[in-house]
């Protein structure tokens, strides 16, 4: 695997005059995040209520579609394509987006019922499946997860690393009333998306 820090120069190198549409991207897909996490608390009284409980679940699958939406996005820039402001909803026209990022996180989700620590340990392995169902169109919802699985053995803490690299500049973003995550965000998918085409070359030996 490469250093840490080349996948960063690799996603900065991507973004370079892109950066502010990159930004654009971001605010469109925090502003459905806004709506429909909006939506999903509107529960004020505290209490619990399986019908605030039932909304949040349709709201959570709801935003999956878009989060895959941005990644490939993300993973398109880094391979030369031009961003184009109706990829951050093609995750919502294909089914295979929904039954994977459905399925993996129901699995991550019971994990995480059982520990927290092998909850986010299979986070990080089926990280790759959203990548994976993208560049293989012949692969199911369960095909993916388990190849990803594959790719992510001996690399989660790798990738685990890269992200905790972001943590500072989270941070700063978070300081500027979140206005600084609109150029974070897409920094540390395409960061991401650096780390899964080295992963995927070095796993097939491509």
């Amino acid at each position: 695997m490469k250093a840490l820090s080349d996948y960063r120069a690799e996603a900065r190198a991507a973004l370079k005059g892109n950066w502010a549409y990159a930004a654009l991207f971001s605010f469109v897909a925090f502003l459905i995040y806004g709506v429909l996490s909006g939506i999903s608390g509107g529960n004020t009284d505290g209490e619990f209520s399986y019908g605030a409980f039932g909304v949040g679940i349709i709201v959570t699958i709801l935003i999956l579609p878009l989060e895959w939406s941005f990644a490939i996005a993300m993973l398109r820039l880094l391979r030369g394509e031009e961003l184009q402001i109706e990829m951050l909803f093609d995750g919502y026209t294909k089914k295979r987006v929904w039954f994977t990022m459905i399925l993996a996180n129901i699995y991550a989700f019971l994990w995480t019922l059982l520990f927290i620590i092998p909850g986010i340990i299979k986070i990080y392995s089926y990280t790759m499946s959203q990548y994976l169902i993208k560049d293989n169109e012949e692969l199911s919802a369960e095909d993916a997860i388990n190849e990803s699985m594959k790719i992510m053995n001996g690399r989660k803490m790798d990738l685990f690393l890269l992200d905790l690299t972001f943590i500072g500049w989270i941070f700063l973003g978070c300081l500027t009333f979140g206005i600084g995550l609109l150029w974070v965000y897409p920094y540390w998918q395409t960061a991401r998306a650096a780390f899964y085409e080295d992963a995927k070359k070095e796993y097939y030996g491509e």
